[in-house]
């Protein structure tokens, strides 16, 4: 049995913060925490370590598009990709596709994912079809339809791997039934792209909805007589809440908001990427549609914003510039995003936790990524 130790200067949990410890790994899995001063296989004294990023909304990064995907190899090259970034596990993410397209991209995942190299690829995410037109934001309209609880069905069918997030509008008709059938089966409801009311919105939840989509941007907000999805959804201590933390979806001063009125338990960092991360300014696709990426706004020739450009590395670093404690902002990106998708053993660095973990310098710069406990460089002494 292959055991590894690695000496850290500084570890977060992600919670707590260790200093001078050793992190001994068994088959990939956290064995033991130790404060000894004995032998160590990988030296990372003067680095941080934490826990892997787990972005679980994310449509593309590297050139590479999700909703497009037609070989194993762009998967593969997508999940290489996501390691420079510090990501070791993701739920790659459909925008609202032909029901064809979504059971392809499913076979694809099904097929490829035990054979990729880098992050994990979890699951899957719909962000739509099944959502508020007049909500769309870079949505194909052509694409969006009616919930069908056939085509749920078809979906977890084909699902080797959960979870399976289905973002969508609870106010369309049949949104309530789908969210049950869901919820049942063990698919996660997140709502979005929706222009719900309060008390709709409440009921959505009631039913079994536990995310919301990229809270804010493409729903109703709040306003002084009709308090909206935004708030029903802050509302709700058992909704995680998912944020686009590029200072261009939402102002500090909304994040701000959400921390203190909800608590930053359930807040999630997610990147709502596109597949101009990590590649900088340019034109790109999303789906079927043409985006444009300037100054890093990514958005449709009439300006509709479309996704991001962010990576979740400076998802993180941007809220710790906020003044948050470094070892929250870690845990938005990680425990609580992985549990906010059911997976307990991911985004923790404790005995019984899968040793997936960042290692960062003192600026929160991914400098290496570790992955079931190996990483690029880390050679024993």
């Amino acid at each position: 049995m292959a055991i590894k130790t690695l000496k850290a200067s500084t570890l977060y949990t992600p919670y707590q913060v260790l200093h001078d410890v050793s992190i001994i790994i068994k088959n990939g899995v956290v064995e033991e925490i130790s404060e000894s001063n004995s032998g160590f296989d990988i030296d990372l004294r003067g680095l941080i370590v934490a826990p892997g990023y787990v972005d679980t909304h994310i449509h593309g990064c590297c050139g590479i598009d999700i909703t497009s995907l037609t070989t194993a190899r762009e998967l593969n090259n997508l999940s290489t990709g996501l390691t420079r970034f510090g990501v070791t596990s993701f739920v790659p993410t459909l925008v609202s596709s032909p029901h064809a397209n979504i059971i392809r991209i499913l076979k694809l995942l099904s097929s490829a994912r035990r054979s990729i190299e880098g992050a994990k690829a979890l699951g899957i995410g719909l962000e739509g079809p099944y959502i508020n037109p007049e909500k769309r934001g870079a949505q194909s309209i052509n694409a969006i339809r009616a919930p069908s609880l056939e085509e749920l069905d078809q979906y977890m069918g084909l699902l080797d791997n959960p979870p399976l997030i289905i973002h969508l509008a609870p106010e369309v008709k049949g949104a309530y039934e789908l969210i049950q059938r869901a919820s049942l089966h063990g698919a996660i409801v997140s709502i979005g792209h929706t222009d719900a009311d309060y008390e709709t919105t409440m009921r959505a939840i009631a039913l079994g909805a536990t995310r919301a989509t990229h809270l804010f941007n493409a729903m109703r907000g709040i306003h002084h007589r009709e308090p909206g999805a935004a708030m029903a959804l802050m509302d709700n201590a058992n909704v995680y809440l998912e944020l686009i933390t590029d200072f261009i979806h939402l102002r500090p001063e909304i994040i701000l908001f959400v921390l203190k009125y909800a608590g930053w338990q359930r807040v999630v960092l997610v990147t709502d990427a596109m597949a101009a991360a990590g590649l900088g300014d340019g034109e790109y696709v999303l789906g079927d549609l043409h985006v444009i990426v300037s100054n890093g706004r990514a958005s449709l020739p009439d300006g509709t914003l479309a996704g991001s450009s962010l990576t979740i590395d400076q998802a993180v670093r941007n809220m710790i510039s906020l003044g948050l404690s470094p070892n929250v902002a870690i845990s938005m990106a990680t425990d609580i995003a992985a549990r906010s998708i059911g997976l307990m053993r991911m985004g923790c660095l404790r005995p019984g936790c899968i040793a997936d973990a960042v290692v960062l310098d003192d600026k929160y710069r991914v400098i290496n990524t570790i992955i079931n406990g190996t990483g690029q460089g880390l050679d024993a002494r």
